[in-house]
């Protein structure tokens, strides 16, 4: 099978189950004050600082995943103001209490004087929700621009970052915002693990009251192999950045050359290197996603699913698109096992399943 579904989870790093396998052989809880305690919370602590020092940060609580980070983030902010983008993830939209929403331009990159104007309409400070790297669409948003006109006027920024980690360079201080989401799997780490890295200067209310486990912000025993599974993914994924961007630059384009009927969506916008979101005209997204399936390869569409059911996407009706043309849009990410191999199997079945619908339409 070709799996060029990145996005919706990376395949597991051979440094990270190494990593995973070794903490396994520990038995215990890191709570715990004895010997073996204290081996997995010195295990523990070691990933943790290596994940700070590789992300520029001072602080962060680990989580069971992104959505769990975000709601962490929202759950703060239920009595003042929240502006999210329109194109945020799903755990962002619904995760915020009677949030307002900033718009973004047709090429998909948050709109920065309506962004200005609505920072303005409040009497009081709230929170700023906008992701790094669009999911969909692989679109890079303006977040330091974003940033500086929130916190000018006192504002907290937060951004989900899943997408972003070991994609384009990322860094926590750089970036100037207050919080930021990630999440293990999205870089090559384990399923049930992610994060909050947040200013030093910032405590947050729990979602999840007990033992006052990560700065008594997110209580429960911590899994020691997802954590170390996660920080050998951060690391790797951190180190191999350059290289995999380029490598991936070259196989986007290569698809974007060999398809020019497609729609690409984004285009016009500063992209990351692994995400295509394109549009077959005139094929549904469910019947694409079965052809290619047919064929050997698994992809998304680039509407969201939710129990199996396709529904319209938000980020492509957010950037103007037409609902007949946004349920014909599929969405193709890359990432460290992708091949020219795959690329290849891609491109034609994309050109099979375009031509055996011509041909139907001809008849």
């Amino acid at each position: 099978m070709v799996y060029l579904d990145y996005n919706a989870s990376v395949p597991l790093r051979p440094c990270a189950k190494e990593a995973m396998m070794a903490a396994f052989a520990y038995e215990g809880n890191a709570s715990s004050p004895h010997k073996v305690g204290r081996k997995l919370r010195a295990m523990i602590d070691g990933a943790r600082k290596n994940m700070l020092g590789r992300l520029g940060a001072k602080r962060i609580i680990f989580t069971s995943g992104g959505t769990e980070a975000n709601a962490l983030v929202l759950s703060n902010f239920g009595d003042r103001p929240v502006l999210v983008s329109t194109i945020e993830h799903d755990s962002v939209l619904k995760g915020a209490v009677a949030p307002t929403y900033v718009p973004v331009k047709e090429d998909g990159r948050l709109d920065l004087e309506v962004l200005e104007k609505a920072l303005l309409s409040f009497d009081k400070p709230g929170l700023l929700s906008l992701m790094l790297v669009n999911n969909e669409t692989g679109v890079i948003q303006p977040l330091q621009e974003a940033t500086f006109l929130a916190h000018a006027k006192g504002w907290k920024v937060h951004t989900d970052a899943s997408q972003a980690l070991g994609r384009i360079p990322l860094s926590f201080e750089d970036l100037g915002v207050d919080m930021m989401t990630l999440s293990a799997h999205k870089c090559g780490g384990p399923v049930g693990v992610g994060a909050l890295v947040l200013k030093e200067d910032l405590h947050l209310q729990p979602l999840i009251r007990g033992g006052g486990q990560e700065y008594g912000m997110r209580s429960g025993t911590l899994s020691t192999p997802l954590v170390l599974g996660f920080e050998a993914a951060v690391s790797e994924a951190l180190q191999e950045e350059t290289h995999a961007s380029k490598r991936l630059r070259e196989f986007q384009q290569k698809i974007e050359a060999a398809l020019p009927q497609a729609i690409i969506y984004g285009k016009g916008a500063p992209r990351v290197s692994h995400v295509i979101c394109l549009g077959m005209p005139g094929i549904p997204a469910d019947l694409q996603l079965m052809s290619f399936d047919l064929k050997g390869v698994a992809i998304s569409a680039g509407a969201a699913c939710s129990s199996g059911k396709m529904k319209d996407s938000h980020v492509l009706e957010a950037m103007g698109v037409s609902p007949q043309d946004s349920r014909c849009a599929i969405r193709l990410s890359m990432g460290w096992k992708t091949t020219e191999n795959d690329v290849i199997a891609f491109i034609q079945a994309w050109k099979e399943i375009c031509e055996k619908q011509s041909l139907k339409e001809a008849s």
